[in-house]
C-alpha cells in the first residue's frame, strides 16, 4: 500500500487491534514507543564434515553454532542496562546433521530479535551478526547470515505520536468513557501499522473483548479466537470521530 502511494499527502494516520487483555470496550493505548520492532535471522554455518569417531579431520559447524546461541544471549544479559533492558533475542530453531555418527558440513540456526526504538533495533540487528560471524570464526567456520525474512520481514518499533495520541485518547475518553481509557504497558508483540507510522504521524491503540460472550479466552492469531461483535460499533466510533474532528481542524498539527 505504501508503494502504491496511498499515504502521499496524509497528514495523521490511526489504527487499533481488538486484544483479549483488556474487557470488552476498553481502550489501551501510550505515547511514544509502544510495540516492540521484530527482525528475524536466518545463519548458515559451514565446517567440514566427516566422522565423528575422527573429529580432528573435522571442522565442527554443531560446536561453532552452539558456542553462537550461548554467545547471543549474552547480548541481552551482558550488554544492555539492565533497568532498561526492553530487548529480545531468541534462538528458536536450529538444524544439523541426519546421522548421530556423522559431523554435517553446516548447520543452521534462526530466531528473532526485538526492540522499542530505532536505534536499538539496528544495533542489535548489528550485533547478532558479529557474534554469529565472531563465533563462527574462532571454530574455523564461515558463516552466512540472512536478514531478509521473506516469509517474517524485518518490522519496525510502533512509535505513536505524542500529539496524535493525546488526540485518539481525548475522543476515546468521549466514547468509552474516562475509566474505560488506560495507559498499556509497552508489549513485545510487533505490528505491520508501524510502517505507516514510519511515514505518517499517528497513533495505533488495542481495544478490549473480554468479557462472559466470548467464553474461553485465546491468544489472537488462534485458530480458537473468538469475538463478541458488540465491540465493532465501538471501534467504528472511534474511527470515524477521529477522522471528523481531524478533517474539522484544516490545518496541518492543529489537533
Amino acid at each position: 500500500m505504501i508503494k502504491e502511494a496511498v499515504l502521499e499527502n496524509v497528514e495523521a494516520i490511526f489504527g487499533l487491534h481488538i486484544v483479549p487483555q483488556y474487557p470488552l470496550g476498553v481502550v489501551a493505548t501510550r505515547p511514544r514507543e509502544f510495540l516492540a520492532g521484530c527482525g528475524s535471522f536466518k545463519a548458515t554455518i559451514s565446517g567440514k564434515g566427516g566422522h565423528a569417531a575422527v573429529p580432528q579431520q573435522t571442522i565442527d559447524p554443531i560446536l561453532a553454532a552452539s558456542t553462537a546461541v550461548i554467545s547471543l544471549q549474552n547480548i541481552v544479559s551482558r550488554e544492555t542496562d539492565p533497568l532498561d533492558s526492553k530487548v529480545v533475542v531468541s534462538v528458536a530453531m536450529i538444524h544439523g546433521g541426519t546421522a548421530f555418527n556423522v559431523i554435517p558440513d553446516s548447520t543452521t540456526i534462526a530466531g528473532t530479535f526485538r526492540a522499542f526504538s530505532k536505534k536499538s533495533f539496528n544495533a542489535l540487528r548489528d550485533r547478532v551478526e558479529e557474534v554469529i560471524k565472531a563465533q563462527a570464526a574462532v571454530h574455523r567456520c564461515s558463516a552466512k547470515i540472512d536478514f531478509s525474512g521473506k516469509e517474517h520481514p524485518t518490522i519496525p518499533p510502533t512509535v505513536n505520536d505524542e500529539k496524535v495520541h493525546e488526540h485518539v485518547m481525548r475522543l476515546s475518553r468521549e466514547i468509552v468513557g474516562e475509566e474505560n481509557t488506560k495507559l498499556a504497558p509497552t508489549f513485545m508483540g510487533s505490528e505491520d501499522f508501524a510502517f505507516y507510522l514510519d511515514k505518517v504521524p499517528g497513533s495505533f491503540l488495542l481495544l478490549g473483548i473480554n468479557n462472559e460472550k466470548t467464553g474461553a479466552i485465546h491468544p489472537p492469531h488462534s485458530p480458537y479466537y473468538t469475538i463478541d461483535e458488540d465491540v465493532f460499533p465501538i471501534g467504528a466510533a472511534i474511527h470515524a470521530a477521529f477522522a471528523h474532528s481531524f478533517l474539522s481542524n484544516s490545518t496541518r498539527g492543529s489537533i
